[in-house]
């Protein structure tokens, strides 16, 4: 646990760049922002890139999604998968704030957290969670806001295969019945605006999963927050 604790530490602490790894500096230097996470136009409900001038992608007009809104920070793309992986699986919790803080600066994201009432991280299996430690989703939205940050309202019910590892149509599959609302607390959900927030969106079939049992139990806006999405 001390372990954890520690390099959860080292990482918010101004030393190196983990992405050019100059000295001294933040953990992510402003030139490395500037070069790898500029804002680029995406569709408004699953956050694909789009061309200049357009709202919606031509997959979300025809089937639109769950999601009345999805935003994310970065493309999955050099340098951004490397932190991701320190940050999700080697312990790096400290890495929360600096990607909290990317996230918070992407278009809309600032007015769409001063909206939200529930702000609520994609929760992990009682099984991953074991292993891992911790809940990445949870530590950025605590990043992001604490107070609104809620954990007891959506629950992971069913632990399901590593995503990645799935074609899309065993994700949807194995994703049917994985998440749940909290009966006790559904209430708070009616006619509520909710933040759904993780940290990699590719497919968007979990986030799809979670948004359609939010829905049910009486969720008036829905908005997916990641910090990155694969293209």
């Amino acid at each position: 646990m001390f372990a954890k604790l520690f390099s959860g530490m080292i990482a918010a602490l101004p030393s190196q760049c983990r992405v050019c790894h100059r000295w001294p500096t933040q953990t992510i230097c402003e030139d490395c922002v500037a070069q790898f996470a500029q804002p680029h136009p995406r569709c408004v409900t699953c956050a694909l890139p789009l061309p200049h001038g357009m709202r919606q992608c031509g997959v979300c007009l025809k089937n639109p999604p769950p999601l009345d809104q999805c935003l994310a920070a970065v493309a999955y793309a050099y340098p951004w998968p490397r932190l991701i992986a320190d940050f999700k699986f080697h312990d790096q919790s400290g890495l929360s704030r600096s990607l909290a803080t990317l996230l918070h600066a992407a278009p809309w994201v600032e007015p769409a957290l001063d909206a939200a009432d529930l702000m609520l991280p994609m929760p992990l299996s009682p099984q991953r969670l074991a292993e891992r430690g911790y809940n990445q989703a949870q530590l950025l939205a605590c990043a992001l806001n604490r107070a609104k940050t809620h954990t007891d309202v959506l629950l992971r019910v069913q632990d399901t295969p590593a995503q990645h590892t799935l074609k899309r149509a065993q994700r949807l599959s194995a994703l049917n019945q994985a998440f749940a609302v909290d009966p006790l607390l559904a209430h708070r959900l009616k006619g509520a605006r909710v933040v759904l927030v993780d940290d990699v969106m590719t497919t968007g079939a979990s986030l799809h999963a979670a948004a359609r049992v939010l829905r049910a139990a009486g969720a008036g806006h829905i908005t997916g927050l990641v910090f990155a999405r694969t293209e």
